[in-house]
């Protein structure tokens, strides 16, 4: 059983506890594009996996079938627990992978590329991870993981890395010794060199020690979040495409044939010689640090919410009957999100095309007033067109508020 649809009601309410506690301290642990943007990422993220989750889920009943070596039944309760424990070492290794080789890390970057750290970070996650993932979770099948105990497992697992990322939560005495916690999981979100690819558990902290990865927060050596190639853009999809862009260029520009492959494969941050030569990457000062930033007034800042209120909206509708809808459905749904998340990033990013992106979005209505009953995204009534109508009418006023800024912007 999958708990995480459940748990969005309470990763919200925490958000916004953790809001108010900000404000009550005098923190600035959220900025608005920020939160927006790794939010955004998540929100993809989910949308995806209505079309990807299958490539998980078949991998893993194909291997439980054919591979198993014993049948562990899902009645017993040291079945739970071992699976738990067991899950937790794969994803220590996945994660750690996902640190030490560029194709994986290309997908796991997603979850780092934040210059904040909190809840919102935590959902922050990566739209590709599915194309490799599933391989480090095959030896729960082996040894006979029964799937319903697999999925909950896995959903429980992350669910407990929720809490982690916050900066509100002190150091947890003889728990940091066990488990994964905000202090421990802050320092493996840092890009100082102190920190670098350390505390991979998801859980269980303990992993880290047994092999050498941990490193506990340092007083003396405040945390720096975010990568050290920044991403300097608040728009998810090119959130997800950055670092399988630089290895694509990076084999493209190559002259050996070995490295246009190998690359793909080695360590992160490995780059051809002759590639590295002629198109040399700087690392920033981590002394001269500056968190990216885009101004944009109240108004702009209001609108951009409030659409990325609807487009969560249109999230968890997919989430909640995603698995009786139609493939197209599904397809359609992800195409429209999707659209719609990239083009609030244009707007996040104050793009001098912002304001044509933003009418060609709420244009793209009127045909999926026709297109989305069609394939079943939702029945065909007048209701549907009335709700994309009202809400592409009160759009087009906001846009009209906001007309002040927007016609800077493309004057």
């Amino acid at each position: 059983m999958d708990f995480v649809p459940y748990a969005v009601p309470f990763f919200i309410a925490l958000i916004v506890v953790e809001l108010l506690a900000d404000r009550w301290r005098g923190a600035r642990n959220y900025r608005v594009a920020d939160a927006i943007n790794s939010l955004s990422t998540g929100v993809l993220s989910t949308t995806t996996g209505l079309l990807t989750k299958g490539v998980g889920l078949l991998t893993y009943a194909f291997a439980l079938k054919h591979l198993a070596l014993i049948q562990l039944s899902a009645q017993s309760a040291w079945t739970w627990v071992f699976a738990f424990v067991f899950y937790d070492f794969c994803y220590y290794w996945l994660h750690r992978m996902g640190h030490e080789r560029n194709i994986l890390w290309a997908a796991h970057s997603v979850h780092h590329q934040s210059e904040e750290y909190n809840l919102t970070t935590a959902l922050r996650q990566t739209s590709t991870g599915f194309l490799l993932s599933w391989i480090f979770y095959l030896p729960l099948a082996v040894v006979g993981v029964p799937l319903v105990v697999f999925i909950s497992v896995a959903s429980l697992n992350l669910l407990y890395q929720f809490w982690v990322h916050t900066r509100h939560v002190p150091k947890l005495g003889w728990f940091e010794w066990f488990f994964v916690t905000p202090s421990n999981h802050r320092a493996h979100h840092a890009q100082n060199a102190l920190y670098m690819d350390r505390n991979y558990g998801g859980v269980f902290i303990i992993w880290d020690r047994l092999f050498g990865t941990f490193q506990e927060e340092d007083d003396n050596e405040p945390v720096i979040f975010g990568v050290t190639t920044p991403l300097a853009s608040w728009n998810p999809l090119w959130a997800n495409l950055q670092f399988y862009a630089q290895l694509w260029s990076d084999a493209r520009r190559t002259e050996s044939r070995w490295d246009k492959l190998r690359i793909w494969f080695m360590r992160t941050g490995w780059r051809p010689a002759d590639v590295k030569a002629k198109y040399p990457m700087a690392k920033p000062d981590l002394s001269q640090f500056r968190k990216f930033e885009v101004p944009l007034d109240t108004r702009q800042q209001l609108y951009i919410a409030l659409q990325f209120a609807a487009y969560v909206g249109l999230g968890s509708y997919l989430m909640n009957f995603g698995e009786r809808l139609p493939m197209a459905a599904l397809v359609v749904g992800w195409g429209a999100m999707a659209l719609g998340l990239f083009t609030l990033g244009v707007a996040l990013e104050n793009r001098p095309w912002g304001l044509k992106a933003e009418l060609a979005r709420l244009a793209l209505n009127v045909p999926l007033v026709w297109l989305a009953p069609l394939v079943g995204l939702w029945p065909a009534s007048n209701l549907g067109w009335l709700a994309l109508a009202s809400y592409s009418l009160l759009s087009v006023i906001g846009l009209y508020c906001c007309r002040s800024r927007l016609t800077r912007l493309v004057s």
